[in-house]
């Protein structure tokens, strides 16, 4: 795209530190360099970032547990829970902990929350946020993840012992999940108080058959078409040597603060699942097929 004279690059990396020396060759060609949805790291080569608030969408997934499992109303518990964080490689992933952890530990600090298993050499009132990689999914896959989940229950939850939550940062990290519970303890019946809570991201086609269904709790819904006419706004404010409008925050890469455009998450729960229709992420044919179990890939 450089080498025909393109003006202004924007690049949804799948590795946001791989990508760098590409983008340098770009700014140096005089293009204007937009990283979307994943900050590209370690260079100066990059004039905006548009995302979602990134640690918002773990506000959200820590705030869906405390208030299934009634913490703020006083429930002492203590409350079985297990943790999750997204690939050790990605830079949202942190900023996806940070946010769920702050609200979280407060409660690990209380003994409100505990972590029994030994997760990633476990987590305690004391784990910091530096720690997060040690918890992490690698490349966000749902196999890594009923790999480990299976571990977790192997080790812990195997003669009936009550699992109450369990944080995942992504939907297909909590189908790892919902996989693993069914296969090594289908005593636990989604729809009862056996049936952990259980988050996600993504609003995934599989995620809202699972929220439908009951296996899955929550999911953070990012809507694409939102980043998508944010970004399309960029452009053409850059095209027309305007100044670009609607920055509200900043994500350093290792290198330089980057101005950001930074979005809403949404949350999205069985009770509001038809919001996806609404913003035309799915047709209302489709939701019905995922939400019915008739076409669910």
């Amino acid at each position: 795209m450089v080498n025909n004279n393109a003006k202004i690059v924007v690049v949804a990396s799948k590795d946001g530190t791989a990508v760098g020396p590409a983008v340098e060759k770009a700014k140096d060609a005089g293009a204007k360099v937009i990283a979307y949805d994943r900050l590209i790291m370690n260079t100066k080569a990059v004039d905006y970032y548009a995302t979602f608030q990134l640690e918002q969408t773990g506000v959200l997934e820590a705030n869906y547990l405390i208030d299934k499992l009634g913490l703020k109303k006083g429930a002492k518990g203590p409350f079985n829970i297990e943790l999750f964080s997204g690939s050790p490689d990605d830079n949202n992933a942190k900023y996806f902990f940070k946010g769920a952890w702050q609200l979280l530990q407060p409660y690990f600090k209380s003994g409100v929350l505990v972590s029994p298993s030994n997760h990633g050499g476990g987590v305690k009132a004391d784990f910091k946020l530096s720690d997060w990689q040690k918890i992490s999914v690698q490349s966000w896959k749902a196999e890594q993840a009923q790999k480990d989940m299976e571990s977790i229950i192997d080790s812990t939850y195997s003669h009936g012992e009550k699992l109450n939550a369990v944080l995942s940062p992504y939907d297909g990290i909590s189908q790892g999940v919902i996989n693993a519970i069914q296969e090594k303890r289908p005593d636990m019946q989604p729809g009862t108080d056996t049936w952990p809570y259980i988050t996600g991201q993504d609003a995934m086609e599989i995620a809202v058959a699972n929220i439908a269904k009951g296996t899955q709790g929550q999911t953070v819904f990012k809507d694409v078409n939102k980043l998508a006419d944010a970004v399309y706004d960029m452009i053409l404010e850059i095209a027309q040597n305007k100044k670009v409008t609607g920055l509200n925050g900043k994500f350093n890469n290792n290198d330089i603060d980057v101005p950001s455009k930074l979005l809403n998450p949404q949350n999205i729960t069985k009770d509001n699942l038809g919001e996806l229709v609404k913003a035309n992420y799915l047709t209302q044919d489709r939701f019905n097929a995922l939400t019915q179990g008739t076409d669910v890939k």
